[in-house]
């Protein structure tokens, strides 16, 4: 089979970006003046995700050093469900991947499993809470503001869903996401969240806001009565910054790696277009992708593979990498079964992309409209094939970097992955 030929491409995204993200920090906490509530020798909570958010290390390690400028005394709590195994020591070890120490930051990491339930909702559901951050004086809610990759609302994942996921710890996951079978995303999110804000001692979030090219774009301190109002407004900015494919259709989309620490479910439904539909572009996605090949894990991602099951073609060293009980445990916690499915596998990635592109219809394999990512976070530059040169030619955001040639394919028979 002849396979389509490919070029380079660089995507040009308009979008801010924080430089003095230490002083930044500072000054947003500072603007809420928390010294008025916190007392000297106070213990405070930061929560820090598994997410692979930008800069995350700093941010935490810039909050941490305003509170002990205030007197206090604060530690980091892993905040993130059920990831890491649903185990202390595996959230700890997705910390320390992320140079979240207690050397770097300055303060204590204190991991449990451990939850004490606070309330119940209106609607009856027990209200988990890391058992470590609630014996904290006050609690800093600190996450990314983004679009979830599942559910669809006025706010998604950011503040919000660090309270209820993040801190609601493996217990907590669990029972909210069984929820949101008979309950709105809005209903629990909001019921959950009042709750927390009520019961919990927070005393601040800080909402983080990335750019297209997986920078810190914006980063703002939030107090706990304008929660909901404030993130509904950076989920718009969120959407604004999203990276995107640079087509709409594509026959084939390549991925070269998934994971975690690049989004909840291995790659961002909002950019592969399979938000609603694990399988099938749906009329509220912007992208269209008829067939999807993932070709490896990362390394952050210690063989969680929660979202392989929305390809349709893998390779069999991915399947070999993944770890089943983890993938599992993170996949049935989120009520997404089939995110843990395996696809069809082939020992080489040119076996699969024959396969792959023998499955689009009937236009020729060559004339298929092919795109290669290295994945979902980092999308400035990626391959495209000839069959998009006419859209090219009509787009000022995209710049060719080089002339068309054959994909390229390392001795082995597999394909030659994208650098960040």
């Amino acid at each position: 089979m002849s396979f389509p030929r490919m070029l380079r491409i660089r995507q040009t995204f308009d979008t801010p970006r924080v430089d003095d993200i230490p002083g930044e920090v500072d000054r947003q906490l500072a603007k809420l003046n928390l010294g008025q509530k916190i007392k000297p020798g106070e213990t405070v909570a930061i929560t820090a995700g598994s997410r692979g958010v930008a800069n995350i290390a700093i941010i935490i390690k810039a909050a941490v050093e305003h509170f002990k400028a205030l007197g206090a005394v604060p530690f980091i709590v892993p905040a993130m469900g059920s990831h890491g195994g649903g185990t202390a020591e595996g959230q700890l070890g997705i910390l320390h991947g992320y140079n979240i120490t207690p050397e770097f930051c300055g303060c204590e990491i204190r991991a449990s499993m451990e939850t004490v339930i606070v309330d119940r909702t209106p609607q009856g559901i027990p209200v988990h809470f890391d058992k470590q951050a609630s014996q904290a004086d006050h609690v800093l809610v600190c996450g990314r503001v983004k679009p979830h990759t599942g559910f669809v609302g006025p706010i998604e994942s950011g503040l919000h869903k660090m309270m209820l996921i993040g801190l609601g710890k493996h217990e907590g996951a669990k029972i909210y996401h069984r929820a949101i079978m008979n309950y709105s995303f809005l209903e629990i999110i909001r019921a959950v969240g009042d709750v927390v804000l009520k019961k919990c001692k927070v005393i601040a979030g800080l909402g983080i806001v990335e750019n297209a090219y997986d920078e810190t774009g914006l980063i703002e301190a939030v107090p706990p009565e304008q929660f909901f109002d404030r993130e509904v407004e950076l989920l718009k900015l969120a959407v604004k910054w999203l990276p995107r494919l640079p087509f709409r259709k594509v026959d084939l989309l390549i991925v070269d790696r998934i994971g975690k620490n690049i989004s909840g479910t291995g790659m961002d439904t909002n950019v592969i277009g399979r938000k609603y539909n694990d399988h099938v572009a749906t009329e509220n996605d912007d992208t269209a992708c008829k067939r999807v090949f993932v070709r490896g894990l990362t390394e952050e991602t210690h063989g969680n593979a929660c979202g392989i099951g929305m390809a349709e073609f893998t390779n069999q060293r991915t399947i070999d990498s993944v770890d089943r009980k983890i993938t599992a445990i993170n996949a049935l916690t989120g009520g997404h079964p089939t995110a843990a499915m395996l696809p069809i596998a082939f020992p080489t990635d040119r076996e699969v992309i024959a396969a792959a592109l023998d499955t689009c219809g009937l236009i020729e394999p060559p004339d298929l409209k092919v795109i290669q990512i290295g994945d979902t976070l980092h999308m400035r530059e990626v391959m495209v094939s000839e069959a998009y040169i006419p859209q090219l030619r009509e787009r000022s955001d995209l710049e060719i970097l080089g002339e068309p040639a054959d994909m390229a394919f390392d001795a082995d028979g597999n394909l030659i992955s994208l650098a960040h």
